[in-house]
């Protein structure tokens, strides 16, 4: 991915990065549609491990998303959390404090059904903070699971300014 501009906000810190992945809840996916742009909100699951982030998705069993999916796996996506306006003496000094996390990798949709088990649990850990969930193959049927593989990934804190 691109250098970050800003690297003094960049987040490095592991337990940082995984406090906004279990803090933001929606992600926003964007894909590749022919050639134009098509993004989508969505809530998620992940697994980090050794620093390697893995994004689990679900939705409709069809649809637009998973159709640009098999045509183009590319993916990128972005969360964000803590977010937190402030005011400044000027136009320009209006902002938001948040935190972020952006990255890009490939969607597979999975169609192996104790693994789109495996990866619903992961995804109700994500949402709910915890807990253990039983999917049954009904379930399982009538929902498409996406795991996203990600290539790489850079987090930021934009923190509230100084007061003077």
């Amino acid at each position: 991915m691109n250098g970050m501009t800003r690297r003094e906000r960049q987040v490095t810190d592991m337990q940082e990065i995984v406090r906004i992945l279990d803090t933001a809840k929606i992600l926003h996916l964007g894909l590749v549609d022919g050639d134009e742009p098509y993004v989508v909100p969505m809530n998620y699951g992940y697994t980090m491990e050794d620093g390697k982030l893995t994004l689990y998705l679900h939705g409709a069993p069809r649809g637009r998303k998973l159709d640009v999916m098999r045509r183009n796996p590319k993916v990128f996506f972005e969360m964000e959390c803590d977010i937190e306006p402030f005011e400044g003496d000027v136009a320009c000094r209006y902002g938001l404090a948040y935190f972020s996390l952006m990255g890009r990798g490939i969607a597979e949709i999975l169609e192996d059904t104790e693994e789109k088990k495996h990866c619903l649990s992961l995804f109700m850990k994500t949402q709910t903070g915890g807990g253990e969930f039983v999917f049954d193959e009904k379930m399982v049927a009538i929902v498409s699971v996406i795991r996203i593989t990600v290539s790489d990934y850079t987090a930021k804190y934009r923190p509230l300014p100084q007061k003077k």
